[in-house]
């Protein structure tokens, strides 16, 4: 792909709506649009690298409600013929094809290459990568198993949210994220990831969300990790105009 003149590629990532409750999830969802807004000006395409819902389940004829703005701005967005790429993340991973018949994204749910102005991007949301968190890579194996999503689909829609609200109310978005401090080059585990995968292949830029924390790294000679942060306290995201990759903040909600 190449850019036009003047055009520029955006991502943002894990905005946790629906977490911690519904009046400060409508002021976050609110501020989001209104940056959707912004960039919709210049944008030839926008990534979204995922957990934009705290949970999320379709099942056949249902979905969780709520999120119409938010919903009805992308839908806007792809509409106007400009892409939203959107990766599935640890809290919104059951998500099928309702949001890409319904509002126009492109859904991937592993991480994906691309080649930008001659620059080779590796793009995703970054959970279960790199070394350790072997409890959560179990779990992510059961929760992406179709006979598991089978029969949660079995349940009724008022007990399945109903349950997982109330354990989306126990996350880390919920009660403070308590583990956003820098690990150490050496500890940070998309980092490590991104190391490993430059031992294969070349790439320019490891673009990353899932971690909480705004993070730019030289992992290679000319190699960038760039975790791109969250819309819960920091309200960051990444952009490239052609030339540099930057992480940018658009302040926080009014």
């Amino acid at each position: 792909m190449n850019l036009p003149i003047g055009k520029k590629i955006y991502f943002a990532s894990d905005q946790h709506l629906g977490a911690p409750n519904h009046k400060e999830s409508l002021k976050r969802e609110k501020h989001f649009v209104k940056w959707l807004d912004t960039v919709k000006e210049d944008a030839h395409e926008i990534f979204l690298l995922g957990d934009l819902f705290d949970f999320w389940f379709e099942y056949k004829t249902a979905v969780p409600k709520g999120y119409v703005r938010v919903l009805g701005k992308i839908a806007e967005i792809t509409d106007s013929g400009i892409p939203v790429t959107f990766f599935t993340g640890n809290h919104d991973m059951w998500m099928f094809d309702y949001l890409p018949q319904e509002i126009g994204i492109t859904l991937y749910r592993d991480p994906i290459e691309r080649q930008i102005n001659g620059k080779t991007f590796l793009i995703g949301h970054g959970d279960g990568l790199g070394p350790g968190d072997h409890g959560y890579k179990f779990i992510k194996k059961v929760f992406r198993n179709p006979v598991c999503q089978w029969l949660f689909a079995r349940l009724h829609p008022n007990f399945g949210i109903g349950l997982a609200n109330y354990f989306s109310s126990k996350s880390r978005i919920a009660n403070g994220d308590s583990d956003k401090h820098f690990l150490g080059e050496e500890n940070e585990w998309l980092a490590i990831y991104a190391k490993e995968q430059l031992q294969k292949k070349h790439y320019d830029y490891f673009i990353f969300g899932h971690r909480h924390l705004p993070l730019d790294l030289k992992v290679g000679d000319n190699s960038r990790y760039i975790n791109i942060g969250e819309w819960v306290s920091d309200f960051t995201y990444g952009v490239f105009d052609g030339h540099k990759m930057a992480l940018e903040a658009f302040g926080k909600p009014q």
